[in-house]
C-alpha cells in the first residue's frame, strides 16, 4: 500500500503537490438596512437613535409609554387603529416623511 502512495505521489508533477489552498472567501459584505416605514416595527423603530428620535419628535411620550411592551411588536400603522385617535393621521404623515428623508 504505502509502495503505491509513493508511485502515484511520484508521478504527481512537483507543481501539483506545491500548490497551497485558496484563502478563504472574503467574508461578504454586511447587508443594507432594510428602508424603514410606518410598517416597521416599533421595537425597531425604537432602537435606533435617529429613528427613535423622530418618533420621539413627532409622537412625544410614545417611547416611553407605560404599556410600550404590550404595543412595541407592532407597526405605528398597525398602532393607529388601536389608539383611539391619539395617533392622527397628520403624526404619521410626518413620521414617514423623516424617516423617507433620513433626519
Amino acid at each position: 500500500m504505502k509502495m503505491l502512495l509513493a508511485i502515484a505521489l511520484a508521478a504527481l508533477p512537483a507543481a501539483a503537490l506545491a500548490q497551497t489552498p485558496p484563502p478563504p472567501a472574503a467574508p461578504a459584505a454586511p447587508a443594507a438596512p432594510a428602508a424603514v416605514t410606518l410598517d416597521t416595527p416599533i421595537e425597531a423603530l425604537l432602537a435606533n437613535e435617529k429613528t427613535k428620535a423622530i418618533v420621539d419628535a413627532r409622537i412625544p411620550g410614545l417611547s416611553a409609554h407605560p404599556m410600550l411592551d404590550q404595543f412595541k411588536s407592532m407597526s405605528l400603522k398597525q398602532l393607529q387603529t388601536m389608539a383611539g385617535g391619539q395617533l392622527t393621521d397628520a403624526m404619521l404623515e410626518g413620521v414617514a416623511a423623516d424617516l423617507a428623508a433620513g433626519k
